[in-house]
């Protein structure tokens, strides 16, 4: 496999240990998702002005409002945080 596809099951891989914790084995509930960011993202949590920031992001990720996030909705924010990434390594 090349890095980038060993990236994304890395991804795939990390979103799974958080999501089979609780009642839906493949979304992850407030709980899970903040469990997930505080060990998997410690960084880009230190860099967030807004202290309710997990809780405000989850709110903003959950787009169907069913109080869990799905893959698909958790990529949102993979995304938002390889964004901010890339504009703080091309800062520094």
């Amino acid at each position: 496999m090349t890095q980038l596809e060993i990236a994304f099951e890395t991804v795939i891989n990390v979103f799974h240990q958080y999501s089979v914790l609780k009642p839906h084995p493949d979304k992850l509930n407030k709980g899970e998702t903040k469990q997930l960011m505080e060990k998997e993202l410690p960084e880009f949590l230190k860099k967030q002005v807004n202290p309710k920031g997990i809780e405000e992001l989850f709110k903003d990720l959950d787009t169907n409002k069913d109080q869990e996030i799905t893959f698909k909705e958790f990529m949102g924010l993979a995304t938002q945080v390889l964004i901010a990434t890339h504009t703080n390594l091309h800062n520094e």
